[in-house]
Parts: structure tokens; C-alpha cells; sequence
């Protein structure tokens, strides 16, 4: 048998008891001797998942049709569709659409809710709809050729995949050996509880108590997919919201030091920011040393090298700042 594991992108941040931590206890459940997993979701080189599966110490597979052709294809259409009143009316009916699933989604998920005939079927509803105003074809980004190629791709085989939650439902109808995870009696580990601290710092909110969430990751020691080097990078980000630079600075410090092989992304991140606080504390030596090691880095997010080499030409300063 193949278990399908839903995937929500980078939208796995923002869920509790549903996050990266979460898909791997899952994984874990339905196979437990397995350490591959089969990647049949979009690639994306800093997806949660990905970060989660591999600190998890699992093989990724390929396992999704290269796919970009057609999206290329669906923008294309898109501009074009965009110059004309009936190409804007189905446009804007679309994003009505897109609205509607992205509340859904947005609200708060757990495992049951995610795998839920109600949840699925909702899902499925959404992208007929979108199909109906679209039609099957370019604007869709060949949907259902897309569909069969995934098919194709994972007819037959057995373990777990990861499947993009828009996928699910056509792919349970599709494929005899498919399943969903089994869920009597799961409920989110202890992984997903530091998944959950670390995601929940990662976006603070304005009303946040930050005593509060900082005083719960600083207790903790961390696990091997969220480790102790990743909640201070975590709480680093609520000093610095708050003007604390020598607090963050100093978990920084402590983070970058840490001896970790994963997650990958993390010492990229903790360097960029260290270099940051460094500048905004006047240390502009420390911060070039800080940011020269973030892009000496074999793998960096994005994001981090963004930062890094603007810090190298431009000292970073606190808003308000002269």
C-alpha cells in the first residue's frame, strides 16, 4: 500500500497540529521501518517538509512530473486574459475562489480535519469550480494531464508519499494501492510541539505575550527536527522586535556555534541575522565576519543571502535609525 500525505506548503508554518513535524510523525506511523519517502509535491528547495524529512535522516525521491512548462503557460495565459473584460470577469472569479479556499485553510487544521471526506471533497469542489470558469487546459496548467502523469508516476508503488493537498482526492480515486494515514487514536508528538514554538516565533503577531513564548522555547532542549540551535534563532527574532540586540545577539552566537548537520537551512539564517545585530550594536567588523560566513555557506536559504550581501555593502541599521 502507498500512504498519501498531505502537503500544505509553506502553509504547514502556520498549523500546530498539523506542521512539518507533524507529516513526519505520520510518516513514521504508517511505515515505521521506512526511510524513504517518495516527493510527489512541487520541488521547492526550502519547503518545511523538506527540511523535516531530511533531519529526519529520510531519502527523498522524486516523484512529481517537471510541471513548469505549464505554469509558465498558465501566466502567459493569465496577462493575456487580463487585457480583455470577460478574460477580468473570470479572473476575479477565480480569486474569489482562491479567497474562499485560502480561509479554509488559514483556519486552524489538525490531521482528522486535513483527511476528512468533508476537508478533501472541499478541496476537490474548488478546483472543478476553477475548472469550470477556466476550462481544462492552459489556464488550469493542464490540471488533469498533470494528474496523469503523477499517476503514472506512482502506480504500484508502496511506503509513504508526499502529495500536494490538491492532489489527494483525485489520486485516492486514481490509484487502487492509495490510502490516507491512519489516524485512531494519533495525536501531534512532541516533535510537532517544538515544530509548533519555533513556527509560532518565527511569525510574531502584534498582541504576542513574548515573555510567555519566549520563557516556553527557553525551557526546552530540542529534538532532531527542531533543535535547541533553532529555538534561539526563533527567540533571537523577539529580542530583536522588541530592541533587545544584546539578548539576541547572544543566542545567536550560541546557535551558531551549535554542532548540527541539519536542518540545512538554519546556520544561513542565524549568520545573516547575527551579522544584522552586529551592525546595529556598531560592531561592523563582527557583522562583515558574520555575513561573509553566511555566503561562504554550501547551502543558505534565499532569503539569508539577500540579506548578507546587502549587509556587505550596506550596514544594516534598527528602523528609526540615522
Amino acid at each position: 500500500m502507498l500512504t498519501l500525505l498531505a502537503d500544505l506548503g509553506d502553509l504547514l508554518r502556520f498549523h500546530p497540529a498539523y506542521n512539518a513535524a507533524t507529516v513526519v510523525e505520520l510518516a513514521r506511523l504508517a511505515a515505521p521501518d521506512a526511510r524513504t519517502l517518495l516527493w510527489a509535491t512541487p520541488e521547492d528547495l526550502e519547503h518545511p517538509a523538506r527540511f523535516a524529512f531530511e533531519s529526519a535522516l529520510y531519502s527523498l525521491e522524486p516523484s512529481y512530473p517537471d510541471w513548469h512548462w505549464a505554469e509558465l503557460e498558465q501566466q502567459s495565459l493569465f496577462r493575456i486574459l487580463g487585457q480583455y473584460k470577460s478574460g477580468k470577469e473570470r479572473l476575479n472569479g477565480v480569486r474569489d475562489l482562491e479567497r474562499e479556499l485560502y480561509t479554509r485553510l488559514t483556519a486552524p487544521l489538525s490531521a482528522q480535519t486535513v483527511y476528512s471526506s468533508e476537508f478533501l471533497n472541499a478541496v476537490r469542489d474548488h478546483h472543478r469550480q476553477v475548472a469550470a470558469l477556466l476550462e481544462e487546459g492552459p489556464a488550469t496548467a493542464h490540471r488533469e494531464k498533470r494528474l496523469e502523469a503523477l499517476t503514472h508516476l506512482l502506480e504500484g508503488r508502496e511506503g509513504v508519499a508526499l502529495v500536494s493537498l490538491d492532489d489527494v482526492a483525485e489520486l485516492l480515486e486514481r490509484l487502487p494501492n492509495a490510502r490516507l494515514p491512519e489516524l485512531a487514536g494519533f495525536a501531534p508528538g512532541e516533535s510537532s510541539r517544538l515544530r509548533a514554538l519555533a513556527d509560532r516565533a518565527l511569525r510574531l503577531e502584534e498582541n504576542d505575550d513574548l515573555a510567555a513564548l519566549l520563557g516556553a522555547m527557553m525551557r526546552e532542549d530540542g529534538d532532531a527536527l527542531t533543535p535547541r540551535a533553532e529555538l534561539e534563532y526563533a527567540a533571537s527574532g523577539a529580542y530583536l522586535s522588541v530592541g533587545d540586540l544584546q539578548s539576541a545577539k547572544t543566542l545567536l552566537e550560541q546557535a551558531g556555534h551549535a554542532q548540527l548537520e541539519h536542518p540545512r537551512y538554519l546556520f544561513g539564517l542565524v549568520y545573516a541575522r547575527l551579522g544584522q545585530v552586529r551592525d546595529a550594536l556598531l560592531d561592523r567588523e563582527g557583522a562583515v565576519r558574520a555575513y561573509r560566513a553566511t555566503l561562504a555557506l554550501n547551502y543558505a536559504p534565499q532569503a539569508a543571502l539577500e540579506v548578507a550581501q546587502k549587509g556587505l555593502s550596506t550596514p544594516f541599521r534598527l528602523e528609526g535609525e540615522i
